[in-house]
């Protein structure tokens, strides 16, 4: 099931409050301002900074952090 769409366009950014997109396979949603991917866990996305893995680790295979 993907995310649903009216949510994600009233998500936005925690850190930069910039629009979010889905990554490709819906597994998180990105910042391109911040390039921070913020991952979706059960069907919920993870909107903590925190919890945010780089782009850069995402595409490499990174979904948590350590």
């Amino acid at each position: 099931m993907s995310l649903n769409k009216e949510l994600l366009q009233i998500l936005a950014c925690p850190k930069c409050k910039s629009d979010l997109t889905l990554t490709g396979q819906e597994e998180g949603l990105k910042c391109s301002e911040c390039a921070l991917v913020y991952p979706i866990r059960e069907e919920i996305p993870v909107m903590l900074i925190d919890e945010a893995i780089p782009e850069h680790d995402w595409e490499n295979g990174v979904r948590a952090k350590d």
